[in-house]
C-alpha cells in the first residue's frame, strides 16, 4: 500500500496533467468534504491555469511548485477557501514558507510523480516535500529562505490571483497588495490598468471578426471535423460560457434539450444545470445563434431545433481518435481538454489568418488569448457594442453582483481622447 506524507504533489508533468490521477482526486475530494467546500472547483482553476504555461516548461516547474506548496498550507493547515484569503492571512503563509514543519523539508531533489510499478501507474511520491533544504558536507542545515525566494512566490501569487479574478471566482489579489507595500515590495513592478487588463483578456473587434472568419473558413473547407468548432465558438460567445459548461465531465454531460423553448412566451434560452459554485442559469437565445444552432443540426441530421428535453450529446467525437478512456468510441462525449484543443487550433486559424492580412501585433495578441476570452469578449461586446443592460448581461452571464458587470462597461483611450478633443472651458461663449 502506497504510504503518503502530510503533504503530496498535486499536479503532475505537463505531458500527464490533464489526464488526472486519481490519488490526487481522492485528496481532494475528501478537502472538499471535510475541509474547504470550493477546493476541488479551484484546483480545476489552478490547472487550467497551469496549462496556460505549456510554451515554458520552467515556467509551469516553478507554477506548479509555488501552487502546491500554497493549497496545501490554506486546505490542510489553515483549512480556508482561497477567495477568504486576505493580506493579512497571506502573511501568515510567508511566515510557515519561512518556517515550515521540519517533516515537510528534503534534502534533495526527487520527482513529483512516479510510476507504481504494481499498478502500472503515476502516483505521488512519497519521498516527495514541498520545501528543499541543503547540506554541507554531508550535514543537513536548519532551513533558510531569502526574501528574493519570497518575493518569487509572492509574483507567481498574484500571477494566479490575477487569474482567478478573470475567472470571476474572487475580486481581491492579496499576493498584489503585499507587494505594493511593505518589505516585498516591488520598486518595477508595472500596475495593469483596467483598460489594458481589458486589452489582454478578449478580443479586440477586429481579432473577433478573425475568430469568426477562421471558424466559417474551417467549417466550409471540412465541413465533417468544424462545423462542430464554429458551433461552438457561436454559443459560447453568445451566452458568455465558460469552457467547463459545455463540456462533458463527472456528473455532466452537455445536451440538446438544455435549448428550451418558453411556451408562453415562445423565446429561447440555453439552460446551463451545472456551473460555478454550483449555480444554475439560463442564457437569453440570440436570433442568430437560433439559426447557427439550426445550421449545426441539419449537419448533424436532426430536425432543425431539438424537442423537450432532447437527450442527443451537444459536442461529440466525429471519429475514432484520441487517448484515454474513451480512446476508439465514436461518439464518446467531448471533455474540456480535446474542446480546449480544438479552440487552440481555431485561434491559430485566426492568427494566421490576420496575419496574412498584415495585422501582425493583431496576430501576436490573439495567440494570447486563451478559450475563457471568448466568454469575457461576449460580455464586452454586448456591453459596449450592443448596447445591452447592465441588468440583462449580469444575469446571463450568472454574476452575483452588478459590480463584476459593471467591469466590462469601458472606453478605450482613443475613445476618450475624441469625446475630450473639442470640450469648451466655457460653456457660454
Amino acid at each position: 500500500m502506497l504510504i503518503l506524507p502530510p503533504a503530496i504533489p498535486l499536479f503532475d508533468s505537463l505531458q500527464y496533467l490533464e489526464d488526472g490521477n486519481a490519488i490526487v482526486n481522492q485528496h481532494l475530494a475528501e478537502i472538499t468534504v471535510n475541509a474547504v467546500s470550493d477546493a476541488g472547483f479551484v484546483y480545476e482553476y489552478a490547472v487550467d491555469w497551469l496549462l496556460e504555461q505549456r510554451h515554458s516548461e520552467n515556467n509551469y516547474k516553478t507554477y506548479r511548485s509555488e501552487l502546491t506548496s500554497f493549497l496545501h498550507w490554506a486546505y490542510t493547515v489553515e483549512q480556508i477557501s482561497l477567495s477568504l484569503v486576505t493580506r493579512r492571512v497571506l502573511s501568515k503563509y510567508l511566515d510557515y514558507c519561512c518556517k515550515p514543519p521540519i517533516e515537510l523539508i528534503a534534502y534533495r531533489n526527487v520527482a513529483q510523480f512516479v510510476v507504481d510499478k504494481q499498478v502500472k501507474e503515476r502516483v505521488p511520491n512519497p519521498q516527495w516535500r514541498p520545501f528543499l533544504g541543503k547540506k554541507i558536507d554531508g550535514i543537513e542545515q536548519p532551513y533558510q529562505i531569502s526574501d528574493k525566494a519570497l518575493k518569487t512566490k509572492l509574483a507567481v501569487l498574484s500571477s494566479f490571483y490575477a487569474y482567478l479574478i478573470n475567472e470571476e471566482y474572487t475580486e481581491r489579489n492579496p499576493a498584489m497588495a503585499l507587494m505594493k507595500n511593505g518589505r516585498f515590495k516591488a520598486s518595477s513592478q508595472h500596475t495593469i490598468s483596467g483598460e489594458d487588463l481589458e486589452d489582454i483578456k478578449s478580443f479586440s473587434d477586429l481579432q473577433w471578426s478573425y475568430v469568426m472568419s477562421a471558424a466559417n473558413q474551417l467549417a466550409k473547407q471540412t465541413p465533417e471535423e468544424n462545423e462542430r468548432i464554429l458551433f461552438l465558438v457561436s454559443l459560447m460567445y453568445s451566452c458568455y460560457l465558460r469552457i467547463s459548461e459545455v463540456a462533458a465531465r463527472p456528473g455532466f454531460s452537455p445536451i440538446m434539450g438544455q435549448f428550451k423553448r418558453d411556451t408562453k412566451t415562445s423565446v429561447w434560452g440555453f439552460y446551463i444545470p451545472r456551473s460555478k459554485g454550483g449555480k444554475k442559469r439560463t442564457v437569453a437565445v440570440s436570433k442568430q445563434l437560433l439559426e447557427a444552432l439550426q445550421r449545426y443540426r441539419r449537419f448533424l441530421q436532426l430536425a432543425p431545433l431539438p424537442t423537450p428535453n432532447e437527450k442527443t450529446p451537444l459536442f461529440v467525437r466525429h471519429r475514432a481518435a484520441g487517448r484515454g478512456r474513451d480512446n476508439g468510441l465514436l461518439n464518446a462525449n467531448l471533455g474540456i481538454r480535446q474542446l480546449r484543443e480544438q479552440i487552440y487550433i481555431l485561434i491559430e486559424q485566426a492568427a494566421k489568418l490576420a496575419e496574412a492580412d498584415g495585422f501582425k501585433q493583431d496576430a501576436n495578441e490573439i495567440r494570447q488569448l486563451t478559450p475563457h476570452s471568448i466568454r469575457h469578449t461576449g460580455i464586452s461586446h454586448d456591453i459596449n457594442l450592443v448596447g445591452r443592460p447592465l441588468s440583462h448581461v449580469q444575469a446571463d452571464a450568472g454574476h452575483d453582483s452588478i459590480d463584476t458587470t459593471s467591469q466590462y462597461l469601458h472606453t478605450s483611450r482613443v475613445e476618450r481622447h475624441q469625446s475630450a478633443e473639442h470640450k469648451p472651458l466655457d460653456h457660454l461663449k
